[in-house]
């Protein structure tokens, strides 16, 4: 039987196949917004991983955006750990007028690193496990762990077709996100965004504004967007206060934060305003739940509406969270952390060391992926990916060729051991 270093190898001789398999995926054209648009892409996921002996289940979350989840079952599942891989197909949008260096859909080589968009965030990431799978499955390895590959839709967008991955049952005893990570081993904090409603039961000409501004005018009255500016400096008062009281290894001070995004309210300029609505974006720290978070505002949020007469008798109202950014202007992203001492993450480190030469970081990622929902679903998850975040979602999206070579060779280490672990034990030396 070939062993893995007969693998890393096949890697660096046929490293043009693993550019051009990531050319591929680039040219599909996959931005979400505007979505539904993956369905070819997922298409050639789906076939690729059927030839490689994989069980395909295919469904569409979206018209136009299919998950693909691609299952090869163990040799012993019952004794040998389960491994999830997960990454999204679809990528950041592209405007019109960004200046890229040709079309962001045909993918070129420059300096050293393959250009599209995509290449980053994180295309990458599911051209490097695709490609491990290819090696693992012609040198005729066979995995007694049982192994699952999900190409989700909608991360961009909030559509979390990983959500929904989980929904349909879909377990295993470890979960990697290739997303964007720089080869850092990472947690996340988490994002959700919420609505916040003012809305009286009453409407009013705006000629009747003196009479609810002014000495005797005798009508319980008030603009729904003039009483949302004391609920936005109760946000800001909040906000300030998780400055100073919470705190989280590897993120600076202050990450907590509330986003007063979008303001809409009134209805013309003949009406005092009856209703306003504020959308807020709020970031929390990876040992905190979009649930307690959500609840800490609100909590505080209607204190304030108790020290205002005309709140008490129009109270705020909260939506919070949403299943897709496009089609009812709603995300959640939940946080998770990750334990440096599980076997799985002391695989990866190992995996990790033994192709760069070095300890891999860990830390924490700054932005958000699927990776909470993963963990969500109490799946013990880590985020470990190829590419730089300062290059997801730019112009002239970049992935360095030398990280790609040596993610591939990481992972395809990290696929066999981990698969070749017998529950319960701690590690499996690299071959």
């Amino acid at each position: 039987m070939q062993t893995i270093e007969h693998i890393h190898n096949e890697i660096d001789k046929r490293k043009e196949e693993l550019f051009d398999l990531l050319k591929t995926l680039i040219s599909f054209q996959t931005p979400a917004p505007p979505a539904r648009n993956t369905e070819e892409a997922q298409q050639f996921v789906a076939g690729f991983l059927r030839d490689k002996g994989f069980a395909i289940d295919q469904w569409d979350v979206y018209p136009g955006d299919p998950n693909v989840v691609g299952t090869l079952k163990g040799t012993d599942p019952a004794a040998f750990n389960s491994l999830i891989v997960n990454g999204h197909m679809d990528v950041a949008e592209v405007s019109e007028d960004e200046q890229w260096e040709t079309n962001p859909f045909s993918p070129f080589v420059k300096d050293n690193a393959i250009i599209g968009r995509g290449a980053a965030d994180m295309k990458g990431g599911l051209a490097g496990a695709l490609f491990a799978i290819q090696l693992i499955h012609e040198a005729g390895m066979k995995l007694p762990g049982t192994l699952m590959l999900q190409s989700v839709i909608g991360e961009e967008v909030g559509e979390a077709g990983t959500l929904q991955c989980c929904k349909k049952g879909y377990k295993a005893d470890f979960a990697l996100v290739v997303d964007t990570s720089d080869l850092h081993i990472q947690g996340q904090g988490g994002v959700i965004t919420g609505w916040i409603t003012l809305k009286s039961d009453q409407t009013f000409h705006d000629a009747t504004r003196r009479r609810m501004i002014h000495a005797g005018g005798k009508l319980m009255g008030a603009s729904a967007i003039e009483k949302m500016t004391k609920i936005i400096a109760g946000l800001q008062e909040l906000e300030r206060h998780w400055a100073v009281m919470k705190s989280y290894p590897g993120f600076p001070a202050g990450t907590t934060t509330i986003n007063p995004a979008v303001i809409e309210g009134g209805r013309h300029a003949a009406f005092i305003a009856d209703e306003c609505r504020l959308w807020i974006t709020v970031h929390f720290y990876p040992d905190e739940t979009y649930e307690s978070v959500a609840e800490e505002v609100e909590q505080y949020i209607r204190n304030i509406a108790k020290g205002d007469l005309w709140m008490q008798e129009n109270p705020p109202q909260f939506e919070w969270g949403g299943t897709s950014m496009i089609e009812d202007r709603g995300e959640i992203f939940p946080s998770f952390e990750v334990d440096p001492q599980h076997p799985a993450v002391r695989e990866l480190k190992q995996a990790h060391s033994s192709v760069l030469g070095n300890l891999p970081i860990m830390d924490v990622s700054p932005s958000v992926t699927d990776g909470g929902w993963l963990a969500d679903a109490g799946i013990p998850t880590a985020l470990y990916g190829p590419g730089k975040l300062e290059h997801a979602h730019a112009v002239n999206e970049q992935l360095d060729l030398d990280e790609l070579i040596n993610y591939t060779k990481v992972l395809a280490s990290f696929i066999y051991n981990w698969t070749h672990t017998r529950k319960g034990e701690t590690s499996y030396e690299i071959q």
